[in-house]
């Protein structure tokens, strides 16, 4: 054990050379002055779960030689008890450890319960979204962060350098003209339309200011990592199903954004009906799809099909190169809320929010019609600047977080 504590030492001291960025997440404070023993931080690959942690690592105040960051996909802990080897740190005076990918770990659960109960230090894990870390037994004996991708906000942020606020949903409705207005003086490039559509194709993930003429070939490196590593580690699917779910995410890439019928999509994916509900279920999990009931669903015996969208619109340029242009306006309104808001589908308009607020997505065009005699409804529409009234711009939702 000592033998491997020097190489992940060793593994460390490289790592820390590495230049890490100056921008920082919002969530980062949070896990920064974090009082629990355990941190956990999950999300879905890609979106820079490694990069804060080691942020945090950085601005930790401890010596060098109490702090250690390790990563459990390195070749090293095959086969090594975690609880033995953090045991070891610790009695080497460790006092804070990161633990990066702990779902490479097989009995990563057990093994960080063990570290809870036995040992006096101060431990961040992060880990994906589709593996069991986000199950409520595990979840609620820590304190978990979910990271999700960046925001149109936190886009513009890195783009242009610049510190952007926040607002909520209720002020976005109520004030989005003063909003946009003083979001647009922010800019140093006013033209917000062209960087909107740049972040639709590409830019969800943080590595797209890493390289950005590679980064549709690293999105879908991530997909084939999320379907054929991910998931077949936590799940009994069979590999050779693997190539259902990724026709199920390219049924929903070309899809129009209408109501499932789960028997015909079944059939067009080739597998039962009670599959593709596990498969929907697995891809969920792995923040690779969203699933969105009909408003009234949850209250009533109602059989009324629900609806599945892409996690997110860059997913589109990976999967399907296009999408339906009402699609991909639906994904990024659902991307951008889901995090806080409670989403479901209505028979009049297209997204309930919170049992509250009725919202009717489209072009700059939208009319009122289909919403006209609801109360607190909205028309959110793309290619415009500024709103007006109950019209409100598409990209001014992307400032949720």
């Amino acid at each position: 054990m000592q033998n491997i504590l020097q190489n992940a030492i060793r593994f460390y001291s490289l790592k820390t050379n590495q230049k890490l960025p100056k921008y920082k997440r919002k969530i980062f404070s949070s896990l920064l002055y974090s009082k629990a023993k355990i941190t956990g931080l999950y999300g879905s690959r890609g979106v820079g779960k490694t990069t804060i942690l080691l942020q945090i690592l950085k601005q930790l105040n401890y010596k060098e030689d109490e702090k250690l960051y390790i990563s459990c996909d390195n070749p090293i802990f095959l086969n090594v008890s975690l609880f033995d080897f953090v045991d070891e740190f610790a009695k080497y005076g460790g006092e804070v450890i990161v633990i990066d990918e702990i779902h490479k770990i097989k009995d990563f659960q057990i093994q960080i319960k063990l570290i809870y109960d036995f040992l006096n230090i101060k431990v961040y894990f992060s880990g994906s979204s589709a593996v069991e870390i986000t199950n409520a037994d595990f979840s609620r004996r820590y304190s978990m962060y979910h990271l999700p991708i960046l925001s149109f906000r936190e886009f513009l942020e890195l783009t242009f350098d610049v510190e952007l606020p926040e607002f909520s949903l209720e002020t976005i409705i109520s004030d989005h003209q003063n909003i946009t207005s003083e979001i647009l003086h922010l800019l140093p490039n006013k033209k917000i339309l062209k960087y909107f559509k740049t972040f639709i194709n590409e830019g969800v993930y943080p590595y797209y200011f890493e390289d950005e003429s590679k980064y549709i070939d690293r999105l879908n490196e991530n997909i084939n990592t999320i379907l054929y590593t991910d998931l077949l580690n936590v799940t009994n699917i069979d590999s050779s199903k693997i190539v259902s779910l990724k026709k199920l995410l390219l049924s929903i890439c070309v899809s129009d954004p209408i109501e499932i019928s789960f028997e015909k999509l079944s059939k067009l994916v080739g597998i039962t009906k009670p599959t593709l509900y596990k498969y929907i279920n697995y891809l969920s999990r792995a923040e690779l799809i969203h699933h969105i009931q009909y408003s009234a669903k949850r209250f009533a015996n109602i059989k009324k099909s629900d609806k599945l969208y892409l996690n997110n619109t860059n997913l589109f340029h990976a999967l399907c190169i296009s999408g339906n242009i009402g699609n991909i306006r639906e994904t990024y309104f659902i991307s951008m809320l889901y995090k806080r808001h409670t989403i479901n589908y209505a028979s009049k308009g297209d997204f309930l929010i919170d049992d509250k607020f009725t919202f009717e997505i489209g072009g700059k065009n939208k009319s009122f019609n289909q919403i006209k005699d609801i109360p607190n409804s909205f028309v959110v529409a793309d290619d415009i600047e500024i709103g007006f009234n109950n019209k409100i711009p598409l990209w001014l939702f992307g400032f949720l977080y």
